[in-house]
């Protein structure tokens, strides 16, 4: 028996006179035990589909089909035709979610242990103690080290993968029958993200429980799913086995999502330019960034003696886990940070105890790509005006409307309608908020462009297109590039070299096919033995010669 069956499921949304179909017509099941990765681009349905097995619509979503869940108490039940208390009483107990943030899933004023127990409190009585005892067995089960000290902690007190980690252990401590993970290891390191993915498997193999992955990381499905399931605009394109979808797709949209996916040594034939030997637009010798402490604590070293350079039109990719201090050396270059120690010249300027005053001309030289676009711009401002600010404030247009003929032209540069200009942030998709932070970036004609997990938060298809855009803009306008990232197979499509740092530390660096083909640091050869392929058959070799 399926542990749940959608049967032809349609979820339209309404807003004012205008209605939004979603999902048209799904049908999937899953048995005990089994994983079954749902893909897709942005806007494919295939989070409404997963919430709609926990009831997690919103009042303006109008629903029909059916969703039946299995349940440990009365059977099944249809999750589309329940409300109130009886919906409440199946989340956590028969079907419960791991949701993509853990940072925002968790409550930062309760302790961890607290947030366990409250689902424990709210289907059943049970003594503080007996909660207590419950939650520390689940984090003992998620594999969070000391769990009796750890249970008292706040999240903020944890690491992005432990706090992965203690979600999972609050859909996981009442036992349900099936858990929706919604992109449960899109902001992790790949060394993360294969523990992650190891006790997701652990908990399909162990205890039996049915998984319904969401992903765009079509690595991270060759891992872990048995059946994979294709979703675009609203509908499932293609449904099979993942050794079959993978090995022979039938759908043409299936076909390119798996062209989409980048692959380490995929580009490493075809370069590579040869490095200028011009003044370095960086020049790092061993720096040192310290963080002081405070109330008596000791000073945080996040960088510690890192030697590189970075020639005229070069790109640098620099690739570690979090905490590595590569945004810090990221944020240091672009005067966002003091470098505290050693020697840091960009463009000519010395940055340790560097003036502000001094500094400020260079800055128009130096652009900013953020990780998440829709966190980098201001909501209130139209595209137009955020495209134009850096030329407002450096003194090449008085306005807007003066600086529009740039804008117009910066918006072509990275393939959007000139019309966009006048749309807001929330108008635009993911990939399409990308290009415009590329555009803004690249609006002073920087000869430093500076590029912070650019892509990490975009679906496979969507960051294909932006990657090639920004390997072609790099290529016509030559400005210099440090490319920060964790995905190596990212950074193999675009860097000339790459730098690999841990723990503040540099342990390699050298020319990106050397460093990926032959990494000579154990850190970077587990960063590489971690990092899914896509490729159900070698994956699980892989894994297997991992685990030996």
């Amino acid at each position: 028996m399926s542990v749940v069956d959608v049967k032809d499921l349609r979820v339209t949304f309404r807003g004012g006179s205008r209605e939004v179909r979603a999902v048209h017509g799904v049908s999937l099941a899953v048995e005990s035990g089994e994983v079954l990765a749902i893909v897709g681009e942005s806007g494919s349905g295939k989070t409404v589909t997963a919430r709609t097995m926990l009831g997690l619509l919103p009042e303006t979503a109008a629903v029909s089909g059916a969703v039946v869940l299995s349940t440990a108490s009365d059977g099944s039940v249809d999750v589309v035709a329940v409300t109130g208390s009886r919906l409440r009483e199946l989340r956590g107990r028969d079907v419960s979610m791991v949701f993509q943030e853990p940072s925002t899933a968790l409550n930062p004023v309760y302790t961890v242990g607290w947030q366990i127990a409250e689902g424990l409190r709210a289907h059943g009585r049970l003594s503080r103690a007996e909660a207590k005892r419950r939650a520390i067995d689940i984090l003992r089960v998620v594999g969070i080290p000391d769990p009796e000290t750890r249970v008292d902690h706040y999240p903020h007190q944890f690491s992005g993968g432990q706090k992965q980690r203690i979600v999972i252990a609050c859909a996981l401590v009442q036992r349900p029958g099936l858990i929706v993970a919604d992109e449960p290891t899109t902001a992790l390191d790949v060394t993360v993200q294969a523990e992650i993915l190891d006790l997701l498997r652990r908990l399909r193999d162990e205890l039996g429980t049915a998984i319904v992955l969401i992903t765009h990381n079509m690595g991270v499905v060759a891992d872990l799913a048995d059946r994979v399931a294709v979703m675009y605009d609203g509908e499932v394109v293609e449904q099979a086995d993942v050794r079959t979808l993978f090995a022979s797709p039938q759908a043409d949209y299936t076909k390119a999502l798996l062209a989409a996916v980048p692959r380490v040594g995929a580009r490493t034939q075809e370069r590579r330019r040869a490095v200028s030997s011009a003044t370095p637009v960086v020049e790092a010798d061993r720096v040192e960034i310290e963080y002081a402490g405070r109330f008596g604590r000791r000073a945080f070293r996040a960088v510690d003696g890192v030697s590189f350079r970075i020639a005229p039109g070069e790109v640098l990719g620099l690739v570690g886990e979090s905490g590595s201090g590569k945004t810090t050396i990221g944020r240091a270059i672009g005067g966002l940070t003091r470098a505290t120690g050693g020697s840091l010249k960009v463009l000519g300027t010395e940055m340790v105890g560097f003036s502000e005053r001094a500094f400020k001309p260079l800055r128009a030289d130096i652009g900013f790509v953020f990780q998440d676009p829709a966190a980098s711009f201001n909501p209130l401002l139209t595209i137009a005006d955020a495209v134009a600010e850096p030329l407002v404030i450096h003194g090449r247009a008085r306005s807007t409307a003066q600086a529009r003929p740039r804008v117009d032209e910066l918006l072509e540069a990275v393939q959007l309608p000139r019309a966009y200009g006048d749309r807001f942030p929330h108008e635009l998709s993911g990939g399409q908020r990308q290009r415009v932070s590329l555009a803004r970036a690249l609006a002073l004609e920087p000869k430093l462009v500076i590029a912070d997990e650019p892509t990490s938060a975009l679906d496979v298809s969507v960051q294909a297109r932006v990657l090639e855009l920004f390997a072609e803009l790099q290529s016509s306008l030559g400005f210099a590039c440090l490319f920060i990232s964790h995905d190596l197979a990212v950074v193999d499509l675009l860097a000339d070299r790459i730098a690999v740092l841990y723990h503040g530390k540099l342990v390699e660096e050298g020319d990106a096919a050397e460093v990926l083909g032959s990494p000579q640091h154990e850190y970077t050869k587990r960063l590489l033995e971690s990092l899914p392929v896509p490729d159900p058959v070698e994956q699980a070799a892989r894994r297997a010669a991992r685990t030996s």
